[in-house]
């Protein structure tokens, strides 16, 4: 039998928006609260705020100015390019509104991959800021889409429409001539209709566009809702919003509970810390590179952080010296999951509400407690599948819902999930290259960063030359934080009879081996 959350399930509705649901349903806090009580987006550097009730207004002219100026139909893809800023939600819940989909992209794409997501998405408009329009004008050119339809979210450029302008035109309508709010066809629910599109990391190929339905939003947000504490008002925004960690914890969690969200624009350590103070901020959900440089930074203890009372983390495995520090630094704090205790830190937490979970061995026979398998997980927030590629979709989401995580794990008697690998790590490289691998290796000030071990073809040996080649080959083709630091060029990179890599012994083998070792030659750090 599958394993299942100990929480009651979550009041899941089935035909309503993301926007109708914020904004104009019984339980919004729009609903529960006086305009003066009601909070909002701040800009933590420079203080500009747009409560609650505001976004409910902007996103509404927002929606009519792109459907009855710019002919914006349902369905269509709205693309954002743009760091953290009070804008990008309302550019956000504007196009939900209208009943388009919300294509986001990392701030850090070069013109190649902004090119890649606009044509995969088949966006039709661009959102962006200042600092990043060259890489959006030329990228949106490449995509066919026009001049006229790329907007700015915040500042203004020569040429370029900008979003005070777009709800200028909006307001123009007056009240009466403001399109009213998307709702779901007849004959579907909020999980068959999809609101947001979000690119995997690409590590096995070029990215897929993970299709995200309204469902899956409402629901996530109602089971983060289960293990927050009442007393959460205030939430930094220093993990970007364009990822699902940002979009549901930054974007759509603090207007369902009517908190303050505090956005960071680029994360420097100096300026998480005098927002933290400054705010008297209660929680911090970080990645776990920001978490170790929270206990080796030596800024860290120019600073009166008393006030913090928990940590949460995600996205990769944090240390148990990590965890250690970090309770010995902040004594007073707690690790936030289900059970709020440190002692759990290094798992991924309980089963959230509404959801099962199976681990299975390689032929498919469901394991018990303390068992290792890949992890199944079902449940509302699953999502919809990848974009045009029913290939796989079907790999990854079996006809019973399941989806098939690709990571390694074990469940134990607590009902705590704890990852202990990753299933398919490997990459292979047609022409100059046999086989690669890609994988992380300790970085004091980064906690992580990806190392290439390279069997080279019969022809190519193992020189500092071809290294270097290498090298510069991936940085010259992705944006920084993709970049590879170090490569090491191998005889073989071993595997089990399943195809998994065989991470320490591949580790071991380079250590023995007197193979060649490159480091890059780049001065400046890749940032967070």
């Amino acid at each position: 039998m599958p394993f299942k959350s100990t929480q009651p399930d979550i009041p899941l509705p089935t035909d309503v928006t993301i926007w109708d649901w914020l904004f104009d349903s019984p339980s919004s806090s729009l609903k529960k609260h006086p305009s003066s009580a009601l909070r909002g987006y701040s800009n933590g550097i420079t203080g500009e705020r747009i409560n609650y009730a505001q976004v409910q207004e902007a996103t509404t002219y927002l929606s009519t100015a792109l459907v009855k100026r710019y002919g914006l139909k349902e369905g269509e893809a709205v693309a954002l390019f743009s760091p953290n800023n009070i804008w990008y939600p309302v550019a956000m819940l504007g196009t939900l509104r209208a009943g388009g989909v919300v294509s986001g992209a990392s701030p850090a794409y070069n013109i190649e991959e902004m090119t890649y997501a606009l044509n995969k998405a088949g966006a039709r408009f661009l959102m962006t800021v200042p600092a990043s329009m060259d890489v959006a004008a030329a990228a949106a050119k490449s995509a066919g889409i026009p001049k006229e339809r790329v907007f700015l979210l915040e500042g203004e450029l020569e040429g370029f429409t900008a979003m005070q302008t777009l709800l200028d035109i909006g307001r123009s309508y007056a009240e009466n001539g403001q399109i009213p709010s998307f709702k779901i066809p007849e004959g579907k629910e909020s999980k068959d209709v999809c609101a947001f599109l979000s690119f995997s990391s690409g590590t096995t190929g070029l990215p897929k566009a993970v299709m995200i339905a309204h469902q899956n939003v409402i629901a996530q947000v109602l089971q983060v809702q289960m293990i927050t504490p009442p007393n959460l008002q205030k939430i930094l925004a220093v993990l970007p919003v364009f990822h699902i960690t940002g979009l549901v914890h930054a974007l759509h969690l603090p207007i369902s509970i009517n908190a303050e969200v505090y956005m960071l624009p680029a994360f420097t350590m100096k300026d998480l810390l005098d927002t933290v103070v400054k705010h008297q901020l209660r929680e911090l959900l970080l990645v776990p590179p920001i978490l170790i440089r929270l206990v080796r930074d030596p800024l860290v203890d120019k600073y009166d952080l008393s006030c913090l009372r928990r940590f949460s983390t995600g996205a990769a495995p944090l240390s148990e010296e990590i965890l250690h520090l970090l309770k010995k630094k902040f004594p007073q704090t707690e690790f936030k999951q289900e059970k709020y205790d440190y002692r759990y830190g290094h798992t991924v937490g309980t089963i959230c509400a509404s959801t099962e979970i199976k681990v299975i061995d390689l032929y498919g026979n469901e394991l018990g407690l303390n068992q290792p398998g890949e992890i199944l997980t079902r449940g509302p927030q699953i999502t919809m599948g990848y974009l045009n590629n029913p290939k796989a979709t079907a790999e990854t989401f079996d006809k019973d819902g399941w989806l098939h995580t690709g990571d390694q794990g074990i469940i134990d008697e607590e009902g705590m999930l704890t990852i202990t690998d990753r299933i398919k790590e490997l990459i292979k490289v047609k022409g100059i290259v046999e086989d690669a691998a890609v994988m992380s290796v300790p970085d004091d000030y980064t906690g992580e960063r990806p190392k290439a071990y390279v069997v080279p073809k019969d022809e190519f040996e193992g020189s500092q030359e071809f290294g270097q080649e290498l090298i510069k080959y991936v940085q010259e083709r992705k944006s920084r934080t993709k970049w590879i630091t170090e490569l090491e060029f191998v005889g073989i990179i071993p595997k089990s009879a399943s195809g998994k890599i065989l991470r320490r012994m591949l580790r071991d083998q380079a250590k023995a081996d007197k193979s060649t070792k490159l480091k890059d030659d780049v001065k400046e750090k890749a940032k967070l």
